[in-house]
């Protein structure tokens, strides 16, 4: 018995694993829609469970990545509450110098710095106060209206198969990867103790 069994076989062994678990990959996917062959329905995992799919993606992303809790408090932050006032400070500022005069003419007779900057400051003034109760009257709306997880399960189940099979396999890729390459080498690994085998006892 040759000693080039020892060669061929991981490699014949490891091709038939990689093929077979890379096929596996592919079926997740195919066929899009139902189809009887011989008798049995086939379809694709994840388009047959969509909806499935859909819900407990929507049920996860509010559970462990953001819920309406999260976005209620990110509303309340006064990190979040500072920026926002920067930029209504800076639409204040753009209103007068801008689009003020713009709109009004007659008006940009009178807008000298020292009345701009009495305007500037009064409104400025007012909305500090004005703006934390606004985002707090925002954050208790969102908590009552905003369901992330609703929202992400509606998406889901709009998506076309194909945008399915997109976003997944841009999240699982490597996942899908390490399938075929580990289907390859149990294949070779399985290709070399049937090589001992015959070598040993054939």
């Amino acid at each position: 018995m040759s000693w080039t069994i020892f060669i061929v076989s991981p490699l014949i062994c490891g091709l038939i694993g990689w093929l077979t678990n890379r096929l596996a990959v592919k079926m997740l996917f195919r066929p899009k829609k139902p189809g009887r062959i011989l008798g049995f329905t086939l379809h694709g995992v994840f388009p047959k469970r969509q909806k499935a799919l859909a819900v407990n993606l929507g049920a996860m992303v509010e559970q462990e990545l953001i819920s309406q809790e999260d976005v209620s408090a990110l509303i309340r932050d006064p990190s979040f509450q500072a920026r926002f006032q920067i930029v209504a400070d800076a639409y204040v500022e753009r209103l007068i110098n801008e689009r003020l005069p713009a709109s009004i003419p007659m008006a940009a007779m009178f807008l000298n710095d020292q009345v701009k900057g009495k305007v500037r400051d009064l409104v400025s003034e007012q909305l500090v106060r004005f703006i934390p109760k606004v985002l707090d009257i925002a954050a208790e709306e969102l908590e009552d209206q905003l369901d992330v997880g609703e929202m992400v399960r509606k998406k889901v189940e709009e998506f076309s198969i194909d945008e399915l099979e997109a976003v997944l396999e841009s999240i699982l890729k490597r996942e899908f990867r390490f399938i075929e390459y580990l289907g390859g080498v149990l294949g070779a690994f399985i290709g070399l103790l049937q090589a001992c085998v015959y070598w040993f006892w054939g």
